[in-house]
């Protein structure tokens, strides 16, 4: 497995980091207490929240393309969608939905809904059709709040969605006009155990799998990375341009800004070319990321006055380690706080001490272990018990579940299950299996290395291979299809590519496979590459042919059999050199 990360950490890396560290270890004293407290305090996102606002009520809690909402007004109208909501039968253990673009008013309704004691079920607007119905319905929402920029979506579904009501945002803000605005009487009572939010993850199975985060995890994270990681100041700007039902979004950001009473600055969507005017817009001071964003800034013509930017700091998951160097250097970024975690994960790691190329530490219990490359399972030795890799080696993560480390799991139970491992090194010991490969680099510190099993990570975003699968079979062409993540040198995470056999007599029509793939998924799921085989095995070897196919990759001798994706009206076309330099640079595949 390829890593350029360093492989391990040493004490001397760690007492270099300690002197610039000491001005804020206050605020870390602050963070290890927010860690210990327990599922059963009455502590909530939305109480944090209302606390903030009675704090500092002028400061200036949220931007939007240049437009500021201070922390008293942001309150109050998060207030009066509270109880427009609890007026249309919204309470204490229900959930909401909420189906919006990036906006004030999507993250506003989020936090009202976590106001009422309710759980805000976020949506993905790139969803269509029977994949976005799907996810409504793990949700059994009470009411469906839905933005008029989701449109689109709301079409693709066959029938009515399955929620009691559903209201857009344009009704909410009429009735919000003569709502009350006091703070819910509801929001002191909320204990940390409860639901927060629902953020939905792609799964093995083909169709999403909707992620319970509990306030006391969302706690955890504002203590451990928002006040111990990120460590905003009060001046700070944080700009985030990442989607709203993202973690990295809701949680991270929203956490850090709330841990420090900072300012979020919340983008529409990711531009690279207007991406620093945008930060410039907004006055921030740092931004969040994922690898992806950072690479395509990367790779935008240099300008004098790259360094020349208000942005000290960048929280985020995903910076390639062989540009790390490179990308803080042109930036004139002076800290990047570096992370790991997923949306179910029970612990994170944080890069709190500021050295290169690390995903961070984590004081949680957790292992890093030996791992079947085949199944992509726990290795179990002939005692039944896992072993631990050294210092230096790649393993696949393991996390301790603990009454202080509890597992949120999923909406459904059986799903929940399957990511358990039990009596790993004792009986009745219980562990998270990630599904990710890590390199342990000592001193509590990893790197991420790879995801295993067949959901692999593209453009940010988890791509479930079996749901790709299901679309190109729809195809009348297609007879039978493979599709499996590849490494591109010098991008982020694995591209799509599907190995397709076709029915006898039939012929590959790339403009009329890609029109499919696009109404059906979201953009970032449409595989670039599309091999053309005689033959698929669907035996019980399927999974080792599968990694064949994988291993193979698009360098392939028979160059005819394989087409590129050029773009949404282009399609596929026949394979040519330059292809892949073209997608690392961003100018492929079009739309």
């Amino acid at each position: 497995m390829r890593s350029e990360a360093r492989s391990t950490i040493s004490l001397v890396d760690l007492a270099r980091r300690l002197p610039a560290m000491i001005p804020e270890l206050p605020s870390m004293a602050k963070a290890v207490r927010g860690l210990i407290r327990t599922p059963d305090a009455k502590e909530s996102i939305g109480l944090v929240f209302q606390d903030a606002a009675a704090a500092h009520p002028r400061r200036t809690f949220l931007r939007f393309e240049g437009k500021s909402l201070s922390y008293r007004a942001a309150n109050v109208r998060v207030n009066r969608y509270a109880h427009v909501l609890a007026d249309l039968g919204v309470s204490r253990g229900d959930v909401v939905g909420i189906l919006g673009k990036n906006s004030p008013e999507t993250l506003l309704i989020a936090l009202a809904v976590v106001k009422l004691g309710a759980a805000a079920g976020m949506l993905n607007h790139n969803q269509r059709g029977d994949v976005l119905a799907h996810s409504i319905s793990l949700l059994d929402s009470e009411v469906l709040v839905v933005s008029e920029a989701c449109g689109e979506a709301m079409d693709s579904l066959d029938g009515p969605p399955g929620s009691s009501s559903v209201l857009y945002y344009e009704d909410l803000d009429l009735l919000a006009e003569t709502a009350g605005v006091d703070n819910p009487e509801v929001c002191k009572q909320i204990q940390a155990r409860e639901s927060a939010f629902y953020i939905f993850t792609s799964g093995t199975t083909g169709l999403p799998k909707a992620s319970r985060m509990s306030h006391y995890r969302w706690l955890k994270s504002m203590a451990g990375l928002g006040s111990m990681g990120v460590r905003l100041r009060s001046d700070d700007t944080l700009y985030c341009c990442l989607p709203l039902y993202h973690n990295n979004a809701l949680t991270v950001s929203l956490s850090a800004v709330l841990a420090s009473g900072a300012t979020l600055a919340v983008g529409k969507q990711f531009s690279a070319s207007k991406f620093w005017a945008d930060v410039e817009l907004n006055q921030a001071t740092a931004f969040t990321y994922i690898g992806e964003l950072c690479r395509y800034l990367l790779n935008q013509p240099e300008r004098l006055g790259d360094r020349h930017n208000s942005v000290r700091l960048v929280v985020g998951n995903g910076l390639r380690p062989e540009i790390w160097s490179e990308f803080t250097t042109r930036f004139g970024i002076s800290r990047v706080a570096e992370f790991y975690g997923a949306s179910e994960c029970n612990i994170a790691f944080v890069n709190a001490l500021n050295v290169d190329r690390t995903a961070g530490i984590c004081p949680l219990p957790h292992a890093v272990v030996e791992y079947d490359e085949e199944n992509g399972s726990p290795r179990r030795h002939s005692d039944g018990r896992l072993r631990k890799v050294r210092t230096g080696e790649v393993g696949l993560l393991l996390a301790k579940v603990t009454d202080r480390t509890p597992f949120d799991g999923y909406t459904d139970a059986e799903a929940t299950d399957k990511k358990l491992v039990r009596d790993a090194f004792d009986a009745g010991d219980c562990w998270f299996d990630t599904g990710d490969l890590v390199r342990r680099q000592g001193w509590s510190h990893v790197a991420f290395v790879d995801r295993l099993g067949d959901t692999f990570r593209w453009k940010g975003e988890n791509v479930a291979t079996t749901e790709v699968e299901g679309v190109l079979l729809a195809h009348p062409a297609v007879e039978n299809a493979a599709v499996y993540g590849v490494e591109i040198p010098g991008a982020d995470g694995r591209a799509g590519m599907a190995a397709v056999m076709l029915h006898e007599n039939e012929t590959f029509d790339g403009v009329d496979v890609a029109a499919l793939l696009f109404r059906r998924l979201p953009s970032y799921a449409v595989p670039l590459f599309v091999r053309i085989v005689a033959s698929l095995e669907q035996t019980s070897t399927f999974k080792s042919r599968k990694v064949e196919l994988r291993k193979e990759g698009y360098d392939i001798e028979d160059t005819e059999t394989l087409h590129v994706l050029s773009g949404r009206r282009e399609g596929y076309r026949q394979s040519y050199e330059g292809y892949v330099d073209e997608v690392v640079k961003g100018a492929l595949p079009k739309g």
